[in-house]
């Protein structure tokens, strides 16, 4: 058996926020805290959690590093300048995780409302199966259109929103980061990675709080659920 005290968390928040009108998502406050503390913070409370990296924008690293301090977020091992895309800014944290670890959770900065029960849960989970995302059931059907024509109604009842955080037994992650690397792929998700190497990715059940925010509409919606209180459920 694992020994779940041994799991690093690398946060994702060295995007461009483009979307934001200018503005710094991860660290743009949600009700008065910084977004990317909000999310350590959550990671903080877990016995589990032994580590947090954070992939950051360079001009951001002082200011993270300095709110960690704020915010007493004793986690937090290193800020490491992020890469162009995702995948690249997950890789460059990967340095950083101790070699007692066994589990690697990759986690969006920008996902602040992201359940600390529902953490554990996908850890255990992870453990299991040797890897474990978050996610919820999708609510609307979707269609699959090619040049502004439908040509396909998926079954909704197997299409999930996929969350984060995603993790991973440490052998696995480490098989789909070197295929990867291989093969020159880069993909927009960690559980692509482990997909790639015939890991089946256990889908731990979440809900619909843990939403990434990516333009100020998700502010607006993100404040809403935190003035609805914790023992809200925004679930079918």
């Amino acid at each position: 058996m694992i020994d779940l005290h041994t799991v690093s968390v690398i946060m994702a928040a060295a995007g461009n926020s483009g979307r934001m009108n200018g503005e710094n998502k991860q660290l743009k406050l949600l009700s008065g805290i910084p977004v990317i503390i909000r999310s350590m913070l959550v990671f903080e409370q877990i016995d589990d959690i032994s580590e947090i990296i954070v992939s950051a924008r360079e001009c951001d690293i002082d200011k993270i590093t300095s709110f960690s301090k704020k915010y007493n977020v004793t986690k937090l091992k290193a800020v490491v300048i992020g890469g162009e895309t995702r995948q690249q800014s997950i890789f460059k944290a990967l340095g950083k995780v101790s070699k007692e670890t066994e589990l690697i959770a990759v986690h969006d900065g920008a996902r602040p409302l992201v359940s600390a029960e529902h953490i554990k849960q996908c850890i255990k989970d992870a453990v299991v199966f040797g890897a474990s995302t978050l996610g919820v059931p999708v609510k609307d059907t979707l269609k699959v259109v090619e040049g502004g024509l439908i040509v396909d109604t998926p079954d909704r009842r197997k299409l999930y929103i996929t969350q984060t955080p995603q993790i991973f037994r440490k052998k696995e992650y480490y098989a789909g980061v070197n295929f990867a690397l291989e093969h020159e792929l880069d993909f927009t998700d960690d559980c692509q990675l482990a997909e790639a190497v015939g890991v089946k990715v256990n889908m731990t059940l979440s809900d619909y709080r843990n939403i990434k925010l990516t333009t100020p509409e998700d502010f607006a919606i993100a404040e809403a659920i935190l003035n609805m209180g914790s023992d809200q459920v925004c679930s079918e």
